[in-house]
């Protein structure tokens, strides 16, 4: 992996783009914020207005006394992004398909602009300035309402041919199991996900009726010691560790790191999954393997974003 240090006084916009919300971030060479704000997204009003919005906000984002210190935006975007195109190929929860986000963004805040997949951005972020720190081989699983990841292998992050490597929450571990937000079936997201562990808390603690059910709720109720909470909780603990095996029999990274809502909210699911994972997974593929909770929490992203538009935009990106 390079030394960043010759980018120490660069300054880069970072943006992680979801659903609900959007984190900006001004961030220096060593991926410390500098600036940050935060806003709804507001996606009903459609991709136009939600890139309208963002150069109003990276327009007071940049320095009054030194406009040029500024030399790029880095976008981290919820779903499938072809990164050497700049365009959001699929971001469902935005009803985006198909939109050219560098070329809309570069236009309004007339700056280089570099897209990329969210959890790919949090991994760059983790692997340069989180917990995952100069290593050469790690995967980074953040799940929420549902399961990204993030590879670096070799130290290099795998964006693959389209951009879209890492897509780990797709991967399927029941080919009966239950249909997942992708149509497919038995993916493990759909065991893990915030929204897959509501489905399951719903169907398994009566004590609720027909109240609608949340992850948040589960966490609250495990804490309480309620048995059917704790059991949803070791069902979806070692559902997940099903899935890091998966990850490191793939792989074979040294460190796996876990992040998102659902880890936040419900930290015992960690070591559920990793006894899971070290029982199913071959031994020589976890014998220097550490798996660990991601250090950046909320900036993680946008961090990400703005380090990997630094390094793509000075020519001194970690390859891939």
């Amino acid at each position: 992996m390079k030394n960043h240090d010759v980018n120490d006084q660069r300054l880069t916009i970072g943006v992680d783009l979801g659903a609900t919300k959007i984190e900006i971030a001004l961030v220096d060479g060593e991926g410390r914020i500098i600036r940050r704000t935060r806003q709804p997204t507001e996606a009903k009003h459609g991709p136009a207005h939600i890139v309208g919005e963002l150069a109003s906000s990276v327009a007071a984002m940049i320095p009054s006394d030194d406009a040029n210190a500024v030399i790029g935006l880095g976008v981290g975007v919820a779903g499938q992004v072809d990164t050497e195109a700049g365009i959001v190929r699929a971001a469902p929860n935005l009803e985006w398909r198909e939109f050219p986000l560098r070329q809309h963004l570069e236009a309004a805040v007339k700056l280089p602009v570099v897209v990329m997949n969210d959890v790919q951005a949090a991994t760059y972020g983790e692997w340069l300035h989180g917990v995952a720190r100069n290593a050469e081989d790690l995967v980074c699983l953040f799940v929420g309402t549902g399961i990204g990841g993030g590879i670096v292998a070799a130290g290099r992050l795998l964006q693959g041919s389209t951009g879209n490597a890492g897509e780990l929450g797709h991967t399927t571990i029941d080919r009966n199991g239950p249909k997942c937000s992708c149509g497919n079936h038995g993916c493990l997201e759909a065991f893990a996900s915030g929204w897959a562990i509501a489905r399951f808390a719903g169907q398994r603690m009566s004590w609720r009726g027909s109240e609608a059910m949340t992850a948040g709720d589960v966490s609250e109720a495990y804490r309480r010691g309620d048995d059917a909470a704790r059991q949803v909780v070791d069902e979806i603990g070692r559902a997940l560790g099903v899935g890091l095996a998966n990850i490191a029999n793939s792989f074979n990274p040294t460190l796996i790191v876990l992040g998102g809502g659902v880890i936040d909210g419900l930290p015992e699911l960690l070591p559920i999954a990793e006894a899971e994972a070290r029982v199913r997974a071959l031994a020589a593929a976890t014998r220097k393997l550490r798996i660990v909770r991601a250090g950046l929490g909320a900036d993680a992203g946008a961090i990400g974003a703005a380090r990997r538009a630094c390094d793509r935009i000075l020519g001194d990106a970690v390859p891939g």
